[in-house]
Formats: structure tokens, C-alpha cells, sequence
């Protein structure tokens, strides 16, 4: 096992590295949500612009399996760390890049194209992303505390959250509405070069996972990692598909739908409710935490019933409390929120690390995040806006919550939890590792 300040280490590298990642995801669906329906599909009009700016969300994940599968195949190959240092490379020259983008108005139809190659390559960036970072943290982990040192990349996506919410505040505050469409928006963006330096040298310093080390001391890595995985992990790779899905779809309609829903439905001003967005990522984050310390107590599956559960229960209350346009009523409607969030992803590294052997984790683990993404989060703002559209009620968007909830409770209810010391040395790598015929 590593000293503890190699740990350290992986667990800043881990923690800081998915910030930085989900800060550059992240802006950009704010920035859906605020301004590209004008800016770059202005002719569409402002409720058909406004879809469409909340599709290109959804483009990214549909090459988000893609790049769970090459940085998947990649890491169990090769290392954890040298794919978490080139994803948070191409994450960062594309946020830069959106930051640069020319308009509608300046360059016509090119705009909107180039705004969504650049988001499928944030998408192929944060398919293989999350992976490698969560591994990492879990292979490092000393005993019975896979779940806490799991959550440090968990952790990254409200702290991305909140630094996101905070930027465009701030941005929004110095400038004018004009100033702001005018040139304010690409602030957040252009600031990703400086995030993504401190980010590299971080990561650049971090030792490879001693899982994966061990794994090639005995030439027991796989050549075709996915293929094992889709052969012999089916039901592994399903329920973690649907583990994902209810946490993915509500996460992405804090982060992009109930801001837009706020300013275009309830009359509130953009700074109100990007500060409603920031109390919702502080809860998240908290509750992150706390589940991941709990799970490694109970048990990861007990922590994801309660999780699916709240977040089934409150899919109702949370509109009905933001439908009051009081301020109030609607901080505690998305702090309340933020608990089933976190109660659904603080243990998502170790759960996911503990479901697939060390030869093919990096793999399994990707690609069950990535379709999970795919089916829970992709379009889950566009699918609620349209939703409020054609019903004229955001009870709608409940209802679809709840049907997802249902579907990630079938997937928990599925799920095989390990025994405390099986799951330990399951992570290890060890026993289940060593019948892996070694390369040629």
C-alpha cells in the first residue's frame, strides 16, 4: 500500500483533476441554459433556440461511451494515470476552444457546428475521465475506507458545480445583460487554461495505481478488455448502467434545466437563481461525503435504497416548491434535492471499482458510467423543457423523474453486494486476477 503522503497525493490529484473537469462540463451547460440559444441558434427562435441549446448537452453524451471505451481499454493496458492526464488535456483545449467560438451572427451556420464538435470532444474527455480518477482513489485506499477515499473524485462534480455557478455569478454581477451576451460568457471559459495547467502539474506527479503496478509485475492485464467485460460482466455492466441513471438525470436538471426554468418561467434573474444552483452543489457535496463514509460502514447497497428512495420521493416537492417563486422555498427545494443526490453518488467509485476485476475495471467501470450518462442525463434538460412546454405544468418533469428513479430502484434491488472482506480483497485484485492468462 502506498505512504501516506503518496495517497494524499492521488486523493488532491483526484479530487482536483475531476473539479477542474466538471467546472469546464459544466459551464457549458450553464451556458446552455443562459445564452447559446441566442448566440448560436438565434433563427430558431428563443423556445426552439433554447431546445436546441440543450440538445448539443446531449450530443456529447452520445460519444461519451466512446470515450469510456478507449480510455477503458486504454488504462487496463496501459495505466490508470498517463489517460487521466491526456483526458484532462482534451478537456481543457475544448472548453478554451468555446470560449474562442465565433457566433451566429458573425460567421452563420459554422457556428453552431463547431460548438458541437467541440462538445463531443468534451464528451469523449469525460466518458474517460471519470474512470481512471475514481480508480485510482479506490486502488490506493487502505481497508474499509474504499467508499470515503472514493468520493474524493465524486466530490469534484459539485465543487465543479458550485466554482461554475460561482464564475457565471460573478461575471454576471460586473457586467451589463448586453456585456454579457456580448463578450461576459467567455470569461468562464477562457479561465479553464489557467485551471488546466494547475491541474496537469498535479496529475503529472501522482505514482500509477499499485493495483495496475501489481497487475504488470505479473503480465496479467487483458488484451481486449471490453470484450471480457460484455462476455463475462453482462449483469455487472446493466446494474451499473442503472445505478447511474437516476443520479445522472437529476444532477443535469440542477445543473442546467431549473436555472433556465427559473429565468424563463418564474420570472427570477439569472444571479438569483445561479445562487439557488450554488446552495444545491454545497448540499451535494456534503451529502457525497457523508454517503461514502456511510457505505463503507452499511454497505454500499443500503446507502444507494435510501438514496433512490428520497430522490423518488421528492421528485414532486421539489417543482411544487419551485413553482412559489419565493427564493426561500426554492434554496430548501434544491438543498433537500442535493441529499438523494449525494446519497446516490457519494459510493459510486468503490461500488463500481468492488463489480469488476482489476484486469478489465478501468473498462467495466467506464463503460457503465458512460451509458448510464447516455440513458439518465443526456437529455434530460431538453426532455424537461419540452415536457413543461407541451403540458404547461413542470409536474411533468416529476413524473419523469420518478420514472427514472423507479428504474435505477430495479437496478439497486439487482444489485450483489460483496462481504466486507471480499470486497477488499476483490479491489486488491488479487484472488479473482490470478487465473488472467498473461500476455504474450
Amino acid at each position: 500500500m502506498s505512504d501516506q503522503r503518496q495517497v494524499r497525493r492521488v486523493l488532491g490529484a483526484s479530487l482536483v483533476g475531476t473539479t477542474i473537469e466538471w467546472y469546464d462540463f459544466f459551464i457549458y451547460a450553464s451556458a446552455s441554459g443562459l445564452v447559446f440559444g441566442q448566440l448560436f441558434f438565434s433563427p430558431l427562435g428563443p423556445t426552439a433556440g433554447l431546445l436546441a441549446s440543450f440538445a448539443t448537452i446531449g450530443v456529447s453524451f452520445v460519444v461519451r461511451p466512446v470515450g469510456g471505451v478507449l480510455a477503458g481499454h486504454l488504462g487496463d493496458r496501459f495505466g490508470r494515470r498517463g489517460v487521466l492526464v491526456a483526458t484532462l488535456l482534451l478537456m481543457g483545449i475544448s472548453t478554451v476552444g468555446v470560449g474562442l467560438l465565433p457566433t451566429y451572427a458573425s460567421v452563420g451556420a459554422a457556428a453552431p457546428v463547431l460548438l458541437v464538435v467541440l462538445r463531443l470532444l468534451q464528451g469523449v474527455s469525460a466518458g474517460g475521465e471519470w474512470g481512471g480518477a475514481a480508480l485510482m482513489s479506490v486502488e490506493h485506499a487502505p481497508h474499509g475506507k474504499r467508499g470515503y477515499y472514493g468520493s474524493f473524485p465524486q466530490l469534484g462534480v459539485p465543487i465543479g458545480l458550485l466554482i461554475a455557478n460561482a464564475v457565471f455569478f460573478t461575471v454576471s454581477g460586473l457586467t451589463t445583460r448586453e456585456q454579457f451576451l456580448a463578450w461576459g460568457w467567455r470569461i468562464p471559459f477562457l479561465l479553464s487554461i489557467v485551471l488546466i495547467g494547475v491541474g496537469f502539474v498535479i496529475r503529472y506527479r501522482v505514482d500509477e495505481s499499485p493495483v495496475f503496478d501489481e497487475l504488470r509485475r505479473r503480465r496479467a492485464r487483458r488484451s481486449a478488455p471490453l470484450g471480457v467485460v460484455l462476455r463475462q460482466h453482462p449483469r455487472e455492466l446493466l446494474v451499473g448502467i442503472g445505478l447511474f441513471m437516476a443520479n445522472n438525470m437529476a444532477g443535469y436538471l440542477l445543473i442546467a434545466f431549473i436555472t433556465s426554468y427559473g429565468t424563463r418561467s418564474l420570472g427570477q434573474s439569472t444571479a438569483t437563481m445561479l445562487l439557488v444552483g450554488i446552495a444545491g452543489a454545497v448540499s451535494w457535496g456534503f451529502a457525497t461525503l457523508w454517503a461514502a463514509r456511510w457505505s463503507d460502514r452499511v454497505g454500499r447497497k443500503r446507502v444507494y435504497l435510501v438514496g433512490t428512495l428520497a430522490l423518488l420521493v421528492w421528485s414532486f416537492p421539489l417543482f411544487l416548491l419551485l413553482d412559489t417563486a419565493n427564493v426561500g422555498l426554492m434554496v430548501l427545494a434544491v438543498v433537500v434535492f442535493g441529499i438523494p443526490l449525494g446519497l446516490t453518488y457519494g459510493q459510486q467509485s468503490a461500488t463500481y471499482a468492488e463489480m469488476f476485476p482489476a484486469s478489465v475495471r478501468y473498462s467495466g467501470a467506464s463503460l457503465a458510467y458512460a451509458l448510464g450518462a447516455v440513458l439518465g442525463g443526456a437529455f434530460a434538460p431538453l426532455l424537461a423543457a419540452a415536457f413543461v412546454e407541451a403540458t404547461g405544468t413542470s409536474l411533468s418533469v416529476s413524473a419523469y423523474m420518478a420514472v427514472l428513479a423507479l428504474i435505477t430502484l430495479a437496478a439497486v434491488l439487482a444489485m450483489r453486494e460483496r462481504p466486507a472482506a471480499e470486497r477488499e480483497a476483490f479491489v486488491d485484485g488479487l484472488p479473482d486476477d490470478r487465473s488472467v492468462p498473461a500476455e504474450a
